[in-house]
């Protein structure tokens, strides 16, 4: 009975058996045609047991930067093991398998994994995360693992919420809000006073588990530092802005003491100190009277004359000494506001108020602020005026300064001879009138000024007019055949457009924007952004001829230190490498000067310069300024410092800012060497002049982290700094600021000012020539004439067996690399030319260009001395002015 049960269940028992594995054979072939629909291998050994269990499953993973993550399956029985993912079977070329037997059991148990690219999850576009299972099969049927989803990890590098500084009265509440930067996976937060971490375990009045918040219950002095929130996960550490708590204690009386014995004079009194408690880190002082005094016999007792006479005796005596006091100072005070001025007028009728030229020789005399006199510059200005001259009484002697009466001068001509200006390389004695002097950059050294008068805020403002503060700067031009240039003014940012680039009898509208704010590029791995995010355009138009997008940059340019690379954002919005600057190729070229890279592209778009620092050596140049400006409390005065990347249009976004708040510059910008050498930054404020001023506790000094300097992704960096008068007739500011990095470069910026706006000393601002013709079109927007670029390229462009052709005009003009991208040209020599129309916009310089094709021998004569009659082209015509 028992053996035809047996015999009777095994048909149906392998005909199950056999078309599982005919079905398992089919997805097996599937499989291996890399087909997507359900595939299985294609053999299956032959094993009792049960379904299979899973001894361990894939986890949530997360990918880092661009490294594959591994996902891993066990099973027991399993013969077989494949991964699907997002509903699609993984190849199986794909897996890596491993086979072993247990020994408890004897089944068979199978590990499998796989890996998977940041490229494919990027790739991937669901409504949810790209997400992997294991599926396992034994002779009984299939199990399915849970689902594992990855993505891609990052942590944002600006904190969504800053932690702000406060002041606290002691047993006060602290709360400090700190919002971690955006993250996957979310990011840890940890709270630093003073750089150590807080334990909030070990002490009951501090709690920081609420959302990320640190609170102190009960403010304590010694609560009082610099607390920094730090968020980190698998990716990066971030560091917030350090906010500064001080606990003061406000200032009580103790209790009246005793009356005093009564005193000859017929009174007695008490006293009492501000000592319980005396206040302490900026608390208030106690208000009231200190001291007390009343009669002591109530107003009976009188002292004793001898002689009646003697009173008056000696009460005429006073009002004559006090008449002929009143009478000295009134003829002093008169004489010191017909003649006194602070200056030697030497031509005595400008007092009449008529036309005449004289001089005035001042020497400013030392600030008594100042802590060492050594250290003081050399004020001594010789200045001489003409113009309607108009002097006036003033009203405060004290209040009058140098520039303020010069303030009516409406036509004036200053001529100044200074130890400052000679330290820019501007002439001595160098004229200054209404219009800014014009200035180069990036092309050299020396670059322009325009002087102007910081409490005349009206100047200011014009002066600083055309800084914009929209998170995009951009202008535009209409160009045509003829070509021109386009200039973004003040950011060094320049598009140029050859002759010919664009066909005959047409006309494009080309724009050119710059990002502000933080940039679109995230560097890889240990790039940083060297330069602004410039967009040019219309993208969909196509030019005859490479044009030049001029590009500054902060790089201190050296090929041992740098790799930079040019990169170009997609219409994805993705980034990738056009080229690096050591790269041969012909699709574009770059020629980096020691301040801005100059491209030829022959595509419009949206550009970057990102560089990898190849050792420690390598540097980052920082631009260090200094602004101040009065706080809504009248003694306080707050100072800014900022470090920037070297470029025009970082120091612009500053200045814009600044004008806003209505800061004012202090001291001319200085340059900062920044080495990627991982150490950090210090700013310190030092020499505050004692019983005059004073800085709040814990904030004299800053220390920014080295990632937060050198990957700024174009976000200036500045740290603020509150001073405190201990009264209102303190005016004169001075100390100095400290920006060094530690064992590195560093730089000391004087700040010598007054607080008061009509009390200003001058300040020095960048003017660029470019400012008043961002738009050129035509032969004026170009330095070389027509008719000479022609011979110079007919020239050239013809080879010759002495090699005097275009690659010598190249190599005389510094273009000693990646030659092969001017041999594809149909004119190598025109790009040679456009390549130095770029290089040298500012200066241009055609002396250097002459003596360049008389080195060659194909030129006798400098292009510098033609004269109008030789260029055939009367439209293209120059003036002596621009240097021809």
């Amino acid at each position: 009975m028992g053996i035809r049960a047996a015999g009777g269940g095994c048909p149906a028992r392998l005909r199950r058996r056999l078309l599982f594995l005919l079905e398992l054979c089919s997805w097996a072939a599937a499989l291996r045609g890399n087909d997507n629909s359900e595939a299985l291998p294609e053999s299956l050994p032959s094993a009792p047991g049960t379904l299979p269990h899973f001894m361990q499953e894939p986890d949530d993973a997360y990918i880092i930067k661009s490294n594959p993550i591994a996902l891993r399956c066990k099973a027991m029985p399993a013969m077989q093991i494949f991964f699907k993912c997002n509903g699609e079977w993984v190849h199986q070329n794909e897996h890596v398998s491993e086979e072993s037997m247990d020994e408890s059991t004897g089944l068979k148990v199978r590990e499998v994994f796989i890996n998977v690219t940041r490229q494919q999850v990027e790739d991937f576009h669901g409504p949810e995360d790209y997400w992997c299972q294991c599926v396992a099969w034994s002779h009984l049927g299939t199990s399915k693992s849970r689902k594992a989803s990855v993505r891609i990890a990052y942590l944002r590098k600006n904190f969504e919420q800053d932690p702000q500084g406060k002041e606290v009265p002691i047993e006060g509440m602290i709360v400090l809000h700190c919002r971690p930067p955006e993250g996957v996976p979310a990011a840890e937060v940890e709270w630093l006073k003073n750089e150590e971490p807080i334990d909030s375990n070990q002490d009951e009045n501090i709690d920081t588990r609420a959302d990320h918040n640190l609170i102190i219950r009960q403010a304590r002095l010694s609560d009082s530092g610099n607390y920094t929130c730090m968020a980190a996960n698998i990716v990066a550490k971030r560091r917030s802005m350090s906010a500064t708590v001080v606990v003061y204690v406000d200032g009580s009386w103790e209790v009246w003491s005793e009356w005093s014995v009564c005193s000859p004079e017929c009174e007695h009194l008490r006293i009492r100190e501000c000592t319980a408690p005396p206040p302490r880190n900026g608390g208030k002082f106690c208000e009231g009277f200190t001291q007390e005094s009343e009669n002591c016999t109530e107003g009976l007792c009188i002292q004793d004359i001898e002689n009646a006479s003697d009173i008056a005796l000696y009460s005429g005596l006073g009002a004559a000494v006090i008449a002929v006091a009143v009478l000295v100072v009134g003829i002093t005070l008169y004489r010191r506001s017909q003649s006194e001025y602070g200056v030697d007028v030497i031509d005595s009728s400008a007092l009449t108020g008529g036309f005449q030229t004289f001089n005035f020789k001042t020497v400013r005399q030392g600030n008594s602020l100042l802590l060492n006199s050594s250290m003081q510059p050399d004020l001594t200005v010789s200045r001489t005026y003409s113009g309607p001259i108009c002097l006036q009484d003033p009203m405060d002697k004290e209040l009058m300064t140098e520039s303020s009466l010069f303030n009516p001068l409406s036509d004036i001509k200053v001529k100044v001879q200074s130890s400052f200006m000679v330290s820019l390389g501007v002439t001595e004695r160098a004229e200054y009138h209404g219009k800014a002097h014009s200035g180069t950059f990036p092309h050299g050294n020396n670059r322009g000024f325009t002087t102007i008068h910081a409490r005349n805020k009206t100047t200011y403002i014009q002066n600083l007019s055309s800084l914009s503060t929209r998170s995009e700067l951009r202008t535009t031009g209409i160009f045509g055949h003829l070509g021109g240039r386009l200039v973004m003014p003040n950011t060094g940012v320049s598009l140029l457009i050859p002759h010919g680039a664009i066909p005959e009898e047409s006309s494009w509208e080309i724009y050119l924007t710059i990002s502000q704010g933080e940039s679109s590029l995230l560097p890889e791995g240990t790039e940083v952004l060297l330069g602004p995010e410039v967009t040019c355009g219309p993208p969909d138009v196509t030019v005859a001829t490479p044009f030049a997008l001029t590009i500054p940059h902060c790089a201190e340019v050296n090929s041992e230190h740098w790799n930079i690379h040019l990169k170009k954002r997609t219409q994805q919005g993705k980034w990738e490498e056009v080229m690096s600057m050591e790269e041969e190729t012909t699709s574009c070229y770059c020629l980096l000067d020691p301040y801005a890279c100059h491209i030829l592209l022959d595509s419009f778009g949206t550009y970057a310069l990102a560089g990898e620092p190849i050792s420690d050596c390598a540097v980052k140049q920082l631009k260090v300024a200094v602004f101040g400006c009065m706080s809504c409390n009248s003694l306080d005065y707050n100072l800014r410092v900022y470090c920037m990347d070297n470029t025009p249009c970082a120091f612009q976004e500053v200045v814009s800012g600044e004008r806003h708040q209505g800061g004012q510059l202090l001291e001319e910008p200085k340059l900062l060497h920044f080495k990627g050498n991982t150490f950090s930054l210090q700013i310190s404020v030092l020499d505050i002049p004692p019983f005059l001023w004073r800085i709040k506790p814990f904030t004299a000094c800053q220390e920014v982290p080295f990632s937060r300097v050198w990957c700024s992704n174009q976000q200036p960096l500045h740290c603020a700094f509150s001073l405190e008068r201990y009264t209102p007739a303190t005016t004169q500011l001075s100390c100095k600021i400290c920006v060094r990095q530690v064992k590195g470069h560093e730089q000391i910026l004087q700040i010598q000012t007054s607080i008061l706006e009509n009390e200003r000393e001058t300040i020095t601002l960048f003017a660029r020539e470019d400012s008043n013709f961002p738009t050129q079109t035509g032969p004026k927007a170009f330095k070389i004439p027509y008719s000479i670029r022609q011979r110079i390229c007919a020239t050239f462009d013809t080879p010759n067996a002495k090699g005097k052709d275009w690659q010598m005009l190249a190599q005389k003009n510094s273009i000693n690399r990646n030659l092969s991208y001017f041999a594809t040209q149909s004119s190598p020599s025109a790009v040679i030319l456009d390549l130095w129309e770029a290089r040298h916009q500012h200066d241009g310089d055609l002396d250097s260009l002459a003596c360049a094709l008389e080195e060659i021998g194909r030129t006798h004569s400098k292009i510098s001395n033609i004269t109008e009659t030789q260029i055939e082209e009367t439209d293209f015509s120059y003036s002596r002015q621009n240097g021809l």
